[in-house]
């Protein structure tokens, strides 16, 4: 499947910002399940074109402005082929050991509530299955309802509050895979949804470790191992650290965001002409703004 990607992220700063410095992981890269066919980044118009690998074999870079700005437009956009692994990326090249992965942080801390449903789970039939009743549990427990956490929120508090959203999900199931003595991480990237659902955002599941197979990506939200729908970005040890953009400011007032993501799968034979249309729209729409 071939996926085509515009993703707009615009800061509005209420007094002009000084010294506005960005970190970007919008760089996708390719893995056993996907193929990077184009991609590229700009900032207020600007290809950016200063990515590096990271720890993690990733690619993310650092946008700085010195001088004020109003705002600032970022867009990613691209092509990229996957393929359907039912969720099962293998090692992927990550020079970080596996094990740490197991670090907890303070979104991924497991409550001894998270703990103990982690711990109930029945293991005679080897981890993989284990982290499938694991990520129905989380499912279970947890109610999809938008609005009612932030990205601040925890794994505790949002399994005491039985609702959230896919970050949530996520992290309460890191947060129990990590109780168990298995690896786990978070990761950052885009889902094409089913007809006639939309998203505009994007999407965070996770990953853990299976010994026979290396990673395997859960999507409790949805109650799937990930599919050729989903196209990776960035992992992390929890959302914060897998977020595509993070950044500070020296000097503003209120600070406004508007994101969009468009995501469409393309047809054989009509990606170049899709991806230049989208190209087009995406210069027309840095200029209007």
């Amino acid at each position: 499947m071939k996926l085509l990607v515009r993703h707009q992220t615009i800061y509005r700063y209420e007094a002009a910002a000084g010294r506005v410095a960005m970190r970007l992981k919008l760089m996708p890269v390719d893995t056993p399940s996907q193929k990077v066919l184009d991609w590229q980044v700009s900032v207020n118009g600007e290809p950016l074109t200063g990515f590096r690998p990271n720890s993690y074999g990733e690619m993310e870079a650092i946008w700085v402005r010195h001088d004020r700005t109003d705002n600032a437009v970022i867009v990613a956009e691209g092509l990229v082929e996957t393929q359907e692994s039912h969720g099962v990326l293998g090692w992927l090249g990550c020079p970080v050991n596996p094990r740490y992965f197991l670090r907890d942080t303070r979104l991924t801390q497991a409550s001894p509530e998270i703990r103990a449903m982690a711990l109930a789970l029945p293991d005679e039939d080897g981890p993989l299955a284990r982290l499938h009743a694991l990520s129905t549990a989380v499912s279970d427990a947890v109610a999809y309802r938008a609005g009612v956490t932030s990205a601040d929120t925890t794994a505790a508090e949002a399994f005491a509050l039985g609702a959230g959203v896919c970050q949530d999900h996520a992290q309460v199931f890191i947060a129990g895979a990590r109780a168990m003595g298995i690896p786990a991480r978070y990761v950052s990237g885009y889902l094409l949804a089913d007809e006639g659902d939309v998203l505009h955002e994007t999407h965070g599941w996770a990953e853990a470790l299976v010994p026979e197979l290396g990673w395997v990506g859960f999507d409790p939200s949805n109650r799937v191992c990930v599919t050729e729908r989903y196209l990776r970005l960035a992992c992390g040890l929890d959302a914060d650290e897998a977020a595509p953009i993070r950044g500070s400011v020296t000097v503003a007032g209120d600070i406004w965001i508007d994101a969009d993501v468009r995501i469409a799968q393309a047809e054989d034979g009509v990606e170049e002409r899709q991806l230049q249309r989208q190209q087009q729209q995406g210069a027309q729409t840095t200029t209007q703004g």
